[in-house]
């Protein structure tokens, strides 16, 4: 895999690269278990929040009770004190037959790259967890870092403005993820290593599926809604920030 070609449009994107600060902590291999406990919840999260526009924007009944139904098991484990689930069989049921529809070219554009997001999302989770299992690692719940609810605030609250900015801060959040797993692959076991490097490639899409289904929906050119989604990005990375977490700013 070209990982410098995959990882150049990112940099490019990104306001700022990952401070070396939270490199040094990252890479501290008593930090491990908590960055894989993040990293696991923030990948089902991100299928949350692609399960979210798919409802609230274009599915049709049936195909978001079968969204739900594809995440609950996830969910139950990880929020909920629920039983370990069968991954892999988890994962042989996602299927397109039973998703939503529409006549709406940009909302079948989003359905299909947010279902195939979600989908993604799901097998790294497990794929994390079993990185997890394979070391030990036992799944402890800690709190949310502040990255995400940071970028939010930024949302404008009426549509079709919101449904923009939310579409912008899905693309920064992968594309900042992108980069995060390149600085810290080269410090992880062999692996490991390998498992993060493998994620590049569907990050970066990710986020570019994002910029897309944005400038698609709006009528204006997305350029300075971007821009200062990215000051607010940048102010989140570069400022100190008590809580390590995978999306966290400067270790205090």
């Amino acid at each position: 895999m070209d990982y410098p070609q995959i990882l150049a449009p990112v940099l490019n994107f990104l306001p700022c690269p990952t401070p070396q600060a939270w490199i040094d902590k990252a890479r501290d291999p008593a930090n491990l278990p908590l960055l894989l406990s993040d990293h696991m919840v923030c990948e089902l999260k991100a299928a949350q929040t692609a399960l979210l526009l798919v409802r609230k924007y274009v599915a049709d009944k049936r195909g978001a009770e079968a969204l739900l139904d594809w995440l609950r098991p996830y969910e139950d484990f990880t929020f909920r004190d629920g039983p370990e689930p069968d991954f892999i069989a988890l994962h042989k049921q996602i299927s397109k037959s039973v998703m939503p529809k529409t006549d709406d070219p940009w909302g079948q554009a989003l359905i299909d790259s947010m279902v195939l997001l979600i989908k993604e999302e799901l097998h790294h989770f497990w794929q994390v967890r079993e990185a997890m299992l394979a070391r030990n690692i036992p799944y402890v719940k800690i709190t949310a870092s502040r990255y995400a609810k940071g970028m939010l605030k930024a949302v404008r609250t009426h549509e079709p403005l919101t449904l923009i900015d939310k579409l912008i801060c899905g693309a920064y959040i992968e594309a900042r993820s992108c980069e995060r797993f390149a600085a810290l692959a080269p410090f992880l076991d062999a692996s490991l290593q390998t498992f993060y490097l493998s994620l590049l490639r569907s990050e970066a899409r990710h986020y570019q599926d994002y910029l897309q289904l944005a400038q698609q929906v709006s009528d204006d050119d997305i350029t300075p809604r971007v821009k200062h989604f990215g000051e607010v990005e940048a102010a989140l990375i570069l400022s100190p920030d008590a809580e390590f977490r995978f999306h966290s700013g400067v270790p205090v």
